[in-house]
């Protein structure tokens, strides 16, 4: 087993590079320059380049992106051109809130998807199981970031359950938490509900039938434990999309997250926090990824063999 954990790390060794040079090559190459938004418009030539000299805007492309990939390793994400702050200190004030925001919206996908998906296989064919199917349909249709605008309208506007915005307790969570757990689960409801099709068909569990076990018994304790073998990899898969994916949700709900940060200093052309907030993002997805193979080698020990 730790001899397939030491093989996934080092094949993400190759992705992680790919990423940060994509990363990098975004906004090296993108119009604007940050140096003129903190010079100003009527700086002179000479200070113009001094600016650049100092934060190494004046060498080639490669060596930059050799620098910056020296600096990441050291765990070096840059200092803020505009706050003049390390960008590694400005993600860890925001990091916690969009983690507790993603993994709150990977509970409610949990809670949601598993007991839908089983019952919908369980009720096949019938009212139960086109109208789970239904929801799940609308779910995958309907874009997050709409969703969390239709429940703050619904349930913080209208009805006052919970704040509109901001961040400070447990119900400034809630909504966008819910926004993320609920399209998501319309995905993972339909995969335990395929998965569940598939094993309800195998030979031990017609066996465990004949034996006289209760149904309850025989559903979750010898059908629902095989089938979630396919869904662990893809919860695994989605538990770093939703944690990227809570970006649009935190400008929504106005939430100081890392998404927050990330457009913010988008828009201030502060390109040093722009990269190393999506370097952490997408490390966010290649990890849980590697945590997804590593969790379906343990469920199913033939997959380290393969």
């Amino acid at each position: 087993m730790l001899k397939y954990i030491v093989k996934r790390i080092v094949l993400m060794i190759p992705v992680v590079t790919v990423m940060t040079l994509i990363v990098f090559s975004i906004f090296y190459f993108a119009p604007g320059d940050p140096v003129s938004r903190i010079a100003g418009p009527n700086v002179t030539p000479e200070v113009y380049e001094s600016i650049r000299r100092k934060y190494g805007l004046d060498q080639p492309f490669i060596i930059q992106y050799l620098r910056f990939m020296k600096s990441v390793i050291e765990g070096d994400l840059g200092v803020s051109i505009l706050q003049e702050r390390p960008v590694i200190e400005m993600i860890k004030e925001r990091l916690p809130v969009t983690l507790e925001i993603g993994l709150l919206g990977f509970l409610i996908t949990f809670l949601i998807a598993i007991p839908a998906g089983v019952i919908a296989a369980v009720k096949k064919n019938t009212m139960v199981d086109y109208l789970c199917m239904s929801g799940t349909l609308l779910g995958t249709a309907i874009p997050t970031f709409w969703l969390g605008m239709l429940l703050m309208y619904l349930f913080a506007y209208k009805l006052r359950w919970f704040p509109i915005s901001g961040y400070g307790t447990i119900r400034h969570l809630i909504l966008p938490s819910f926004a993320i757990g609920l399209t998501n689960a319309a995905i993972t409801a339909r995969m335990v509900r395929s998965s569940m099709l598939e094993v309800l068909k195998q030979d031990y569990v017609r066996t465990a039938r004949s034996k006289g076990l209760l149904e309850k018994v025989v559903i979750y304790r010898h059908a629902l434990k095989n089938a979630l073998i396919p869904v662990i990899t893809l919860m695994g898969l989605r538990l770093g999309w939703i944690i990227g994916g809570s970006v649009a949700l935190e400008i929504i709900f106005s939430i100081p997250g890392v998404g927050r940060l990330m457009v913010d200093s988008i828009l201030a052309r502060d390109y040093p926090v722009v990269q190393g907030s999506m370097i952490v993002l997408t490390s966010s997805i290649i990890l849980a990824n590697i945590l997804a193979d590593i969790l379906y080698a343990i469920v199913d020990p033939r997959i380290r063999y393969s």
